[in-house]
């Protein structure tokens, strides 16, 4: 029984630590993005005007 107890409490460190870890990188910047943003106006992908038509009578 003893050795449960003892699981547990390692596993819940281990849980602390790694929540600890997680929080300490989100504070200092790990997840920010700092390349896409330079680069998103390369990948836009906008649909080009459509063409009049020959046949159109409204533009004569």
């Amino acid at each position: 029984m003893y050795i449960i107890f003892l699981m547990i409490a390692v596993s819940v460190s281990v849980a602390a630590a790694f929540l600890v870890a997680f929080l300490w990188a989100v504070r200092s910047g790990q997840y920010d993005d700092d390349y896409t943003p330079a680069v998103r106006m390369l990948f836009d992908n906008e649909t080009p005007a459509k063409p009049a038509r020959k046949d159109d009578k409204s533009t004569s």
